[in-house]
């Protein structure tokens, strides 16, 4: 049985999570996460590895449940729908909130069925070809590939390669885009491409970028998530130190250990 998850209309928050435990088998790999992602906004996860950001950002579309030790304990809310309620189907889930890895993943197929594959899969009644076209153009990829559609996708250039997967995400027609270290395999020029395009697609959707890059972090989000590894007790479960407005993390951040980490004195 499947619910029929609530168009991005009811709030201005799309994402609640409260008090999520994330376990790998007995490892408890997040501890107690209380975070509420804006609509039509960029927000930033940072912090040291290990600290469970990216299992975090693949907890909001159900990703981490192709893990057979995860577990989560707490709630997840995107539009007041529980995420993790037994009659949500996770398929459903992951076409509402995209995903963009750390690698850019063309499939070995052309760039038109790139971008077609997600659609096609969900029996998309529409224009393919209108689809493919709008896709390509808010990855700002259409002018340099319209002329080569039938080309494979792994034919591109490592930037043009992830703008594409930003088009295949895009093509699902989400509301949510979640990022796992976007630009982490690419050149400067790509880079800044990429992080171009993230600013123009913030006005039709909700993006949550996970990064290393503390300058990538203040140019191109509106809020910032700083997570930390509690070492303490023996063992090494993420948190959540301090969640601000962007601005407010790099330039007055409330911790002491966000301001350290932000400096570059640790991680």
């Amino acid at each position: 049985m499947t619910t029929n998850i609530r168009d991005a209309n009811q709030t201005d928050n799309v994402l609640r999570t409260e008090g999520i435990n994330v376990y790998y088998g007995s490892f408890l790999a997040l501890r107690d996460i209380w975070l509420n992602i804006p609509k039509n906004r960029v927000t930033a996860f940072i912090g040291p590895s290990g600290c469970g950001k990216s299992t975090l950002l693949r907890c909001y579309n159900r990703l981490n449940d192709l893990i057979e030790s995860f577990r989560a304990e707490g709630k997840i809310f995107y539009n007041d729908e529980d995420l993790y309620a037994p009659n949500v189907d996770p398929v459903e889930v992951r076409r509402r909130i995209g995903m963009v890895f750390q690698r850019p993943n063309p499939f070995p197929k052309s760039i038109y069925d790139n971008v077609a594959f997600g659609p096609r899969l969900n029996g998309y009644k529409g224009n393919m070809d209108e689809l493919v076209e709008r896709s390509l153009k808010q990855a700002a990829l259409w002018d340099e590939a319209k002329d080569k559609l039938r080309q494979s996708g792994l034919s591109l250039s490592g930037g043009q390669q992830q703008r594409l997967c930003i088009a295949r995400a895009i093509a699902t027609q989400p509301d949510v885009i979640l990022m796992d270290e976007p630009c982490s395999a690419l050149d400067p020029i790509s880079t800044l491409r990429v992080e171009d395009l993230i600013h123009e697609l913030k006005e039709q959707y909700t993006i949550i970028i996970v990064t290393h890059s503390m300058s990538q972090a203040s140019r191109v989000s509106d809020m910032t998530a700083f997570f930390n590894v509690n070492t303490t007790e023996g063992t090494r479960s993420g948190y959540l130190v301090e969640y601000d407005q962007t601005e407010s993390i790099f330039q007055n951040p409330q911790q002491e250990d966000t301001k350290r980490y932000v400096s570059g004195k640790f991680g």
